[in-house]
């Protein structure tokens, strides 16, 4: 008799979770201001606000942009990190999802009413 295929169940629904918080996090990259549907907050470090805002905003500019995800810079496919140049300077940024309160991690990561994100744009010595 022919071997039947297994389908662990599991390994569907943590594919669609993943799915969906790189989808998430995509829009939170992509939303700026006071208008967010995605609870969260952007950090500087201070390298970088040290820069100023002309620096700034370019570099808020190429995070909402950035699209350059592989296998190296992406390994779990939750678009939650990125490396880009400014003018020669190497910045990193990195979404961490936290539960709303900001005090441990998310208990349900891609559940919007339990998670909120903080994006952080450092330089790789703050890292």
């Amino acid at each position: 008799m022919p071997e039947c295929l297994e389908i662990d169940l599991s390994d569907v629904e943590e594919g669609q979770e993943i799915a969906l918080i790189a989808s998430q996090n995509d829009q939170f990259r992509l939303e700026r201001g006071s208008q967010r549907s995605i609870a969260g907050q952007w950090v500087l470090t201070a390298g970088v606000h040290g820069r100023g805002p002309v620096f700034i905003k370019a570099a808020v500019e190429a995070v909402a942009a950035f699209d350059c995800f592989t296998e190296d810079n992406d390994p779990h496919g939750e678009r939650e990190f990125g490396a880009f140049q400014i003018e020669g300077v190497k910045l990193f940024w990195k979404i961490d999802l936290y539960d709303r309160a900001f005090e441990t991690g998310s208990p349900m990561r891609s559940d919007l009413y339990q998670t909120a994100r903080v994006l952080t744009i450092m330089f790789p010595n703050e890292y």
